[in-house]
């Protein structure tokens, strides 16, 4: 009975000596570190929806996204109405007509405009630095005669002397030019109206008697606007000829819209860039003529959106979302060094090892904050490797093995780090480097008896 007992003991005792179970325990803390490991990620999106929070702090007090509508013609025409009306004693039936007035609207014959385009980097809240622009843009061009027959409208109806200029542009609160417009040889003010929308502001001149002021049928304009804004600048080609430039020392835009930017002229550099479009009047299906109301032409913008590159916290999100693997082949690669070696390594060991790891992440973040993310990952880099190798020599009683594995981490975390930063080929690196990394492993581990349970 007791030499039964002293069995089943040795048994017990030599599968949790074994191979099986040592994997199994080392999987088995492989997983749990996944906990803190998903704590660090919810640090970084934390940390990222604060600084999104001052980001729209910020730019809700500088300046929004710039759309801009215009300069559009606009002429008040009477409209007449008619309707029966009964002789109460005759009972005769008359016809008889009432006049209200109503507003045409008229697109310019050309509209041109040049933006240049300003980063701003002044904004600083706290550790975040706020990105933000100034845009001075100006614009010229020129109306021609009205096409108000397409509108049913006769000559007569007209009323020449009341017309005025209209402007419809977002952001009218960051405005921080004077407002005034130059036609022909007139000067008129821009003033502020009752916003008719939720998303435009609505800027009008005083009126001005147009059959006075166009020489030849023809109203030339020009005017400055400065903007202070944020995210991106679009406009609505009304022109019947749109052309539109902007420069700009962004050195990460995104062209948007209905209209693609002139691919022979546009660059992008790190100093900056500059693209350009025209665009014609068979480019769009709208009319060069509106009666009553201005249509929501938002469909037809197009422009640029200043983008800013991966963020600081989206790199080290990317960068956490690889924390399965390096834990992994952390351990993995002290595994076959047990294995291999006959070198017994502790589970707590193992357990120091994989929160060194984890550190990674949150001096990552930290140090971030303060630098820049790849100062942030050189100095979490070095330090976790130095720990870790310098924890591995009084594991592993020798400086043969802690070297291999300091070149390993250091190999790894330049692997990963090279993924981040590239954007079309980081699925291709990232396919051929794991190949690599488990060809190796194949390799080194080819010649460990695994039928040896006491090994």
């Amino acid at each position: 009975m007791e030499n039964q007992t002293e069995n089943n003991s040795q048994n017990k005792g030599s599968f949790f000596q074994s191979t099986t179970a040592k994997m199994m325990m080392v999987g088995l803390l492989t997983l749990v570190l996944l906990i803190p490991l998903e704590l660090v990620k919810d640090l970084i999106s934390e940390r990222s929806q604060r600084k999104q929070e001052v980001v729209n702090e910020v730019t809700e007090l500088w300046g929004k996204d710039v759309f801009f509508y215009g300069p559009i013609l606009k002429v008040p025409y009477k409209a007449y109405k008619e309707y029966n009306v009964t002789n109460s004693k005759t009972k005769v039936v008359t016809i008889e007509k009432s006049a209200t007035i109503e507003y045409a609207y008229f697109f310019p014959e050309k509209l041109s405009n040049k933006s240049d385009v300003k980063k701003n980097t002044s904004l600083k809240r706290g550790i975040y630095n706020n990105v933000v622009f100034t845009a001075n843009m100006h614009f010229d061009g020129q109306f021609t005669q009205p096409d108000y027959a397409k509108l049913g409208i006769k000559e007569e109806d007209l009323l020449w002397d009341k017309a005025s200029i209209i402007v419809k542009t977002t952001n009218l609160k960051s405005i921080k030019s004077d407002l005034n417009i130059r036609l022909n040889n007139q000067k008129l003010d821009f003033e502020s109206k009752p916003e008719e929308d939720n998303f435009y502001g609505t800027l009008e001149t005083s009126t001005f008697n147009y059959k006075v002021l166009a020489n030849k049928e023809t109203i030339y304009f020009n005017f400055l606007m400065q903007y202070n804004g944020s995210n991106s600048v679009k406009f609505i080609p009304v022109g019947k000829t749109t052309s539109i430039i902007v420069d700009s020392d962004w050195d990460s835009p995104s062209f948007e819209g209905t209209f693609a930017a002139n691919d022979t002229t546009k660059t992008i550099g790190k100093k900056g860039f500059h693209a350009d479009w025209k665009i014609l009047d068979i480019n769009r299906s709208f009319s060069q003529q509106y009666a009553e109301k201005i249509p929501n032409l938002n469909e037809y913008s197009f422009g640029v959106k200043l983008i800013e590159t991966v963020d600081e916290y989206q790199q080290s999100e990317r960068a956490s979302k690889y924390g399965f693997l390096v834990i992994g082949l952390t351990f993995l690669v002290f595994f076959l060094i047990q294995s291999i070696s006959k070198i017994s390594i502790h589970i707590f060991q193992y357990s120091m090892i994989g929160l060194a790891l984890i550190m990674f992440y949150t001096l990552l973040i930290s140090i971030t904050e303060h630098s820049s993310f790849a100062l942030g990952y050189v100095i979490a880099g070095i330090s976790v490797i130095a720990l870790i190798t310098l924890y591995s020599v009084s594991v592993l009683k020798n400086k043969k093995f802690p070297l291999f594995i300091g070149l390993s981490l250091t190999a790894l975390y330049t692997f990963i780090f090279v993924i981040i930063q590239l954007e079309n080929y980081a699925l291709l690196v990232g396919s051929i480097g794991l190949f690599l990394i488990l060809g190796a492993v194949m390799y080194f581990s080819r010649k460990i008896d695994w039928n040896n349970s006491n090994s």
